[in-house]
């Protein structure tokens, strides 16, 4: 690595590109009580006593007056499903918050409804720092959802796991993984099986190197949401899908992934244990039933809708489970009762796909 004296502006963003950091909204409201709200990853904590951070701010920001003239922020600290919100404050636009949930905070700050932390803030000092202005603030609240953050580096979104699990993620796969025939395969069944179910949605998953990853979605003509996206991580121990992985696959595979999102979302009611116990009497009866479940009434961080989830382990020729099929749906269309007739159904067609599968291996075989 040769260090260089002289280099241009991009040189010298691509090397604080390589410093990896979370994703902020900061958020204020100007002296008309008009909201306003920027993307940002120049924040950082400055002093624990007193509470003291900091984030930065262009000065040709279209908002930087509003940020300038206003007595209180906050810094909502973005969960790694919140992408669409991250890009969303990025852009200019005259009405950000139009249709996007929040309540107010200390000063009347818009707090972003679904972020993995926020911080309220009073803004004591700001200080000129280039074609940047760097604000110094006080933090008044806190909150903390549990929600794993979302990260940002080298130009890209990132999603942010404990150290301890790299090495072990690089070995996350299943000894036998769905091979490309095998995906091929359940994704050319799912149009009819959604057709079947009544129109939900449906989602292909593997066990990839951070867990549980839509592979395909079949969204059907009523789609749940606008978030089907191809490589979505889906957390192991609150999703429907993660819950059939870490039912089904061996525990040597599945159990630092559990411990370590257990540990992030536990509530602030809650301990460790307490969640641990519960998420362990909800595996049996995963187990015991054959299917999955995740319900409630609650919106989910993904869809931003109240859903019921479902999901049933597709196994190969010697009974491990590959892939898992899963169903969900907004909750007034879906009900909540694990034996009804989309779940049933839905076990059917994985346990189909399952046969196939076997089948399919033996013609080759042969």
């Amino acid at each position: 690595m040769e260090a260089i004296a002289s280099f241009e502006a991009r040189q010298l963003r691509d090397v604080l590109g390589t410093f990896v950091t979370g994703v902020t909204v900061v958020t204020t409201r100007d002296a008309s009580g008009v909201a306003h709200g920027v993307t940002a990853n120049s924040f950082s904590s400055v002093s624990l006593d007193p509470p003291l951070v900091l984030w930065s701010q262009s000065l040709s920001s279209r908002s930087y007056e509003a940020f300038h003239g206003s007595d209180h922020f906050a810094v909502n600290i973005l969960a790694d499903d919140q992408i669409d919100v991250s890009n969303h404050f990025a852009k200019s636009r005259d009405d950000k918050f139009s249709g996007m949930a929040h309540t107010s905070g200390v000063g009347g700050v818009p707090v972003l409804d679904g972020a993995a932390a926020h911080l309220e803030c009073v803004k004591v000092a700001e200080y000129p720092g280039g074609d940047h202005v760097v604000y110094i603030g006080r933090v008044a609240r806190i909150a903390q959802s549990g929600q794993r953050p979302l990260a940002f580096g080298s130009g890209k979104y990132m999603v942010a796991y404990a150290h301890d699990l790299g090495p072990t993620a690089l070995r996350l796969g299943t000894s036998k993984p769905a091979d490309l025939r095998a995906i091929r395969l359940a994704v050319d069944e799912m149009p009819g099986i959604a057709t079947a179910l009544g129109e939900h949605t449906l989602c292909l998953s593997v066990w990839g190197n951070h867990g549980p990853t839509a592979i395909h979605w079949e969204p059907s003509r009523q789609p749940v949401s606008e978030q089907l996206r191809p490589g979505l991580v889906m957390s192991i121990t609150r999703s429907a899908t993660g819950r059939a992985f870490a039912a089904f696959l061996p525990e040597a595979m599945t159990s630092r992934l559990v411990e370590e999102d257990l540990r992030v979302s536990t509530a602030a009611r809650e301990t460790t244990e307490e969640r641990r116990a519960a998420f362990d009497d909800t595996m049996r009866l995963v187990r015991e039933r054959g299917i999955a479940t995740a319900v409630g009434a609650s919106p989910s961080p993904i869809h931003q809708i109240a859903v019921n989830a479902f999901s049933a382990p597709v196994v190969d020729a010697d009974g491990q489970m590959v892939m898992a099929l899963s169903v969900t749906s907004c909750a007034g269309r879906l009900g909540a009762e694990w034996d009804g007739e989309v779940p049933r159904g839905l076990a059917v067609a994985a346990n189909r796909i399952s046969t196939m599968l076997a089948v399919s291996r033996a013609e080759v075989a042969a």
